[in-house]
């Protein structure tokens, strides 16, 4: 069987806040869903101490793939704070790269 990947659009974080995100979790395994929390924590270290930036890729309610580079600030089990005040739904995180 095929695998096919959507191919993810570049964003600024200010629109984040006008998508729409599901319900559940885009991730199903729970070893990826443990390797994103570290993503995450790592990108927070690296962001607050460095003000390194970090590219999240994520889908949004309808099954689109964006991209934002941008700082994160903190994070919890619900959601990633990002430099602009804005607030990423954890569950629909993807990968978390740093740049």
């Amino acid at each position: 069987m095929k695998r096919t990947e959507k191919r993810a659009s570049l964003i600024e974080k200010e629109r984040i806040p006008m998508l729409h995100f599901g319900q559940e979790d885009v991730l199903k395994d729970p070893t990826a869903r443990s390797i994103r929390n570290y993503e995450a924590n790592r990108a927070t270290i690296l962001g607050n101490a460095y003000r390194n930036k970090a590219i999240i890729t994520f889908c949004t309610e309808d099954g689109d793939v964006k991209k934002v580079e941008t700082t994160v600030w903190c994070y919890d089990d619900k959601f990633v704070l990002l430099k602009s005040g804005t607030f990423l739904p954890l569950k629909s995180i993807l990968k978390i790269e740093n740049s």
